[in-house]
């Protein structure tokens, strides 16, 4: 993520243009959350402070998160000194991610007064001061004692002190000489390394985007660069996205956002524009919170299944090893029949006995141990019984380990439902499942009945609709209530995921069609993030259960297999298209 100097300069450009605005509000969600609700002469704009130092940002938002019953006391200051206060000027630090919000108030004896909020979001030290109009400290979200290791204390008061200037060059400032001993000087061996090195206000993300452009790579080293011609590119590279920067962020695999910056990211390969510098970073703190928030709810469940997959793979660890043991029984048998054939030279008390072994064609004297409290006919029935009893354990763990190997898959698909959940309904119909099989005690307080999830519906390119199963008993109902017989089954092939359905209404589907939803069955899978995926296709009629098998877990035999590349939506792929019949 790049919010740095120069892309905050950009959001700061967004909030001029909104030319002269009110405080209406104040609200703080959060401890380090801060929200201004503005009226403008086009309407009403929100503007978030976000002091959290593993994602310091300030933007323009369109969400309205939740607030506490009672403000804190830092927001009700805010109230007190801000509230109808009208925004005069927005200064921003050189080269730092300090910005300065003058307001226009009105103080207790109803004099015009000017007071200032100054919003700092460097890393550790993000902090938001409400400063008076001769430069002293009202009040700080977070004050830093005197006797704290810093060299700036903030304590109501107190004078404020802006943060220390940044000694590196302005990369607007720099003309080419300046660029030819930055890389002709001594320093880091790597492009990227010297640009973060002697540049002020990038981040490490421009820095790469920089030398992937001058230099064909991210890990360019200086030493291997025509000095003339990178020189050229350099100064390209940066008069062009400072001076023209426009809002682009890349996503992962999943369609999460990735990365963000104020210009286009080659370093991960495609990348999208957003309209705006402040709808960008809405978009994408949106959709990360939105994660976070599903994976801390999803936390008790995911550590109750981690913790019964540990316990039953040590079990079936041990059941292994037992069944293993198990095959050596024939010896016992062989010696029960050496102690029958010796029963006469065998007094009771004895510890063991030397005898021929006749099962071996030498004929070798080997010794047996005995049990000196039995009598020998009770030890040559004591290596009988054990035989017996390997010999039924043999059956039993049989049965358990493949109960137990259908279990952990089980369980282990319901870990890759949790990852991938994008909802609260999801989440609960997962619970609601665990809960019918036994692995989560069901609330007594939640008796409220939850809303059904429909299974995900998506329509090919030639109007077939594709069916995707979000969790395991809807993969059941997707397959064996809702489909028909001669509709097509999908999933990725050997490991956990979606079941997919192209509903065929009694007619052949295209070759697109089944390549699209097989792209849609390989993202909806274990295997979603990878590429080159195998997904087996099957009429619905070939795919069938067992009796007492889990949720989702099905057989087939008939099938056949396409390769191809997990996509989120219906996409074209020509690389992935299956050839058609001429």
């Amino acid at each position: 993520m790049a919010f740095d100097a120069f892309y905050m300069h950009c959001v700061l450009q967004e909030l001029r243009n909104l030319g002269e605005c009110r405080v209406e509000k104040i609200h703080q969600p959060a401890r380090d959350t801060v929200i201004l609700l503005l009226k403008t002469r086009e309407g009403r704009e929100r503007l978030l402070l976000g002091l959290n130092p593993t994602a310091p940002r300030l933007h323009l938002t369109a969400t309205s998160p939740e607030n506490p019953a009672q403000p804190p006391m830092f927001c009700m200051l805010l109230r007190k000194h801000l509230t109808g206060a009208r925004l005069t000027g927005i200064t921003q630090l050189p080269m730092e991610r300090c910005a300065r919000l003058t307001f226009a108030c009105i103080d207790e004896m109803g004099d015009p007064v000017e007071k200032t909020l100054v919003v700092e979001l460097m890393g550790r030290t993000c902090n938001l001061y409400l400063l008076s109009p001769e430069g002293r400290i009202l009040d700080c979200l977070r004050r830093i004692g005197l006797d704290e290791t810093t060299h700036r204390p903030a304590l109501p008061g107190m004078y404020y002190q802006n943060p220390e200037p940044v000694t590196k060059a302005d990369p607007m400032a720099l003309a080419k000489e300046d660029y030819v001993n930055l890389l002709t000087q001594p320093g880091a061996d790597l492009l990227s390394h010297r640009l973060m090195d002697t540049l002020g206000g990038l981040s490490p993300l421009i820095c790469r985007e920089a030398a992937l452009f001058a230099g064909g790579s991210v890990d360019a080293r200086i030493e291997a660069l025509p000095v003339e011609e990178t020189t050229k590119k350099l100064m390209l590279f940066f008069r062009e996205n400072l001076a023209h920067p426009v809002p682009c962020y890349t996503c992962a695999p999943d369609g999460a956002p990735k990365q963000f910056a104020f210009c286009p990211i080659r370093q991960y390969g495609d990348c999208r524009e957003e309209n705006t510098f402040s709808g960008l970073l809405d978009h994408f703190y949106a959709q990360r919170d939105k994660r976070d928030s599903l994976r801390q709810k999803s936390q008790a469940m995911r550590k109750t299944v981690q913790n019964l997959c540990t316990r039953l793979t040590r079990k079936l660890a041990i059941q292994e090893q037992e069944l293993l043991e198990t095959y050596d029984r024939e010896r016992l048998r062989q010696l029960g029949d050496i102690v029958t054939a010796n029963i006469h030279r065998i007094q009771k008390g004895q510890t063991d006995v030397e005898a021929e072994d006749f099962y071996d064609e030498n004929m070798p004297v080997i010794s047996i141990a005995l049990s000196p409290t039995l009598s020998p006919q009770q030890n040559a029935a004591k290596f009988y019984k054990d035989y017996t009893r390997m010999k039924n354990a043999e059956k039993e763990l049989t049965k358990q380990l493949s109960f137990g190997q259908a279990e952990l898959e089980y369980l282990q698909s319901v870990l890759d439902e949790l990852n991938r959940a994008q909802s609260d309904p999801e989440l609960e119909a997962i619970r609601r499942e665990l809960q019918a099989g036994g692995y989560v005690k069901a609330d007594s307080a939640k008796k409220m009945k939850a809303a059904k999830v429909a299974p995900l519906r998506l329509e090919s390119t030639d109007g077939f609709p594709i069916y995707v199963g979000r969790n395991n008993q809807q993969n059941d109902e997707l397959t064996f209530r809702l489909a028909r017989k001669d509709d097509l089954w999908l999933h990725a092939q050997k490991v956990h995921g979606s079941h997919v359905i192209i509903a065929c209404n009694s007619k052949t589907p295209p070759d697109d069609t089944v390549t699209q939803a097989a792209q849609l069955a390989a993202f909806h899978s274990e295997a979603g993030v990878g590429q080159n995926i195998p997904v087996d296709i099957t009429p619905v009629r070939q795919v069938k259960k067992l009796p007492g098998a889990k949720p989702g877990m099905v057989i087939y035999h008939s099938y056949r297999t396409v390769i191809v590349n997990p996509y989120k939506d219906i996409v074209v792929d020509p690389l992935n298209a299956e050839k058609k019949d001429s």
